[in-house]
Order: C-alpha cells, then structure tokens, then sequence
C-alpha cells in the first residue's frame, strides 16, 4: 500500500535513505499501561538501524504538572539538539503500530518549525513484519544546534479551550474512546472526572487508521463527516494527554484543513479541574 497523505513516507522509501546523511529517524513509540508492551525494552531489543530513541515523558517542559507538556521553544531545543538532530533535517518519526504516538511527535517537530518532517508507514509492527532490518545497537550521536521557530498558531491553552466552550467559535474534536467520551468509562488517570467538554465531538483515533496505515482522504473526509465534524470551520484536537489527538490534526491536514489547534493540556489539564464545565452522554 503507497501512503495517501503528504506527510507520510512507505517503507521502501524509508529503506532506500537509511543512513543518508541530513535524514534522522525517530523511534517514537509509547504505550499506555493496558497496552501491555514497554516502548524502551522494545527499543533496546530492536529498532530500525540509526534510529534514535524519543521518550515522551521526558521531552517535556521540566516541571510540568501535566503529561506530556509541550517543551518551551527553549528547552525543546535543547532535547532535539542533544540527539543530534538539526531543524534542517530530514526527520521521520515511527511507532509501534503505526499511526500511535508518532504522529505527537510529528505534530511537535512541525511546531517546533520542522519542514521536512514525516511518518513511516505501518509503523514498526509493519517493518518487521516485512522482514526489514533492525539492529540493538545503539545509535551515536553527536549534539548540534537546533533553531526554533515555534508556531504558537497551532496549540490551544486552557483560556484557548474556556473561550471556545463558551462560544462554540472552533469545533472540538476529541480522540479518545467512545466509553471515555461519553463518561461510561473511567479515566485511566485517578482523580480525573469523566465526561468531554460540552460541545465538543468524539472522533475515535482508530477511526481514521486501519492495519497500521492511515485512510485515504476520501475515507478521512467521511469519517470527519459522520462525527460532525465541520472541514470548512476551525478545529481543536483533544484526548486525554495531547497524543492521539495529534493522529486528528495529521488526518486534517491531510484532507486540506489548516486551520487547526491542538489542546496540548487536553484531558488531563480539563478533567482535572474543578471548574471547567463536563458534559456526558452522547455529543
């Protein structure tokens, strides 16, 4: 299967470049804990050749309450340099199953005033299955510079998300599960409420990938229209710790649409609070 979407690279692709110089790959993989794998043992025990390791709960802004908040435009500079990695490069980010965690990462390089930014195709799970190489030796590198350019235009913060509930001027797209949309479920974090943001639509990230690889546009637009979701109107992605919803923004910006946020608090930072507003049920 060839990649439908601008931002995604196949395999072979990928294959053909390993170890070209100014090309650095990323192995972005996590997992929550009722995913049962260990994204690091997976890492050490195998990874495509040259690949460098992205831990998610480490690149993040020091001293942060809250998963996986994005690094300042300073101190993300200063992960991304330390792993050798050059805002002139070539970077393709990768996960497990394809289409997980990666496209978070994805997401932050792109924030982060990345161009040439991209994701593999069916992910690891796929480059294996394909009997491509892997290696447990780790990958050197050596520390550069990385210049920033950050585009606050494509994150929302908390005031962001109050402002937009209460006027309903963006739609809010969340990814997480119906169950824990609708507040059937408990959140996997303690001391958090169930529920979503009123007005906002659930749009499950599975639902716009299968087998590792994400839909065409055609399938993606579909999928947009069946959760409410508006193409020619404003979009905020949400879930419940900033990744997966970031599978949202690269479906939208893989049909056209440019004109959306990520709420880089999400779940975490809403359903924590005492004050901001729940609504259960079905949107």
């Amino acid at each position: 299967m060839q990649p439908t979407s601008p931002f995604v690279v196949s395999a072979d692709w990928l294959q053909e470049r390993l170890g070209a110089p100014g090309t650095i790959v990323i192995d972005a993989s996590w997992y929550l804990p009722a995913q049962g794998r260990d994204a690091r043992a997976e890492f050490d025990e195998g990874h495509i050749p040259g690949a460098i390791f992205f831990d998610h709960d480490e690149v993040v802004e020091p001293g942060a309450d809250l998963p996986h908040t994005l690094p300042s435009p300073r101190h993300f500079a200063q992960y991304a340099g330390s792993m050798g990695i050059s805002s002139r490069d070539t970077v393709i980010v990768y996960d497990g199953p394809g289409f997980f965690s990666a496209p978070r990462v994805w997401w932050m390089f792109r924030v982060m005033g990345v161009e040439n930014v991209y994701l593999l195709d069916g992910g690891l799970d796929g480059w294996k299955e394909a009997g491509r190489p892997v290696t447990a030796e780790q990958t050197k590198t050596a520390g550069c510079l990385f210049e920033v350019d950050f585009d606050n235009k494509r994150v929302a913060g908390l005031e962001d998300m109050r402002h937009i509930v209460e006027t309903g001027e963006a739609q809010i797209a969340d990814a997480r599960s119906p169950g824990r949309f609708t507040g059937v479920e408990p959140e996997p974090r303690p001391g958090m409420r169930s529920g979503h943001m009123p007005g906002a639509k659930n749009l499950p990230f599975l639902n716009l990938v299968e087998n590792g690889h994400l839909r065409p546009p055609e399938e993606l637009k579909r999928v947009f229209a069946e959760a409410g979701i508006d193409l020619q109107r404003p979009v905020v992605t949400s879930c419940g710790s900033g990744v997966t919803a970031a599978v949202i923004t690269l479906a939208l910006e893989t049909v056209g649409h440019t004109d959306n946020r990520l709420y880089d608090g999400s779940w975490s930072e809403w359903g924590g609070l005492q004050d901001t507003p729940v609504a259960t049920g079905e949107a």
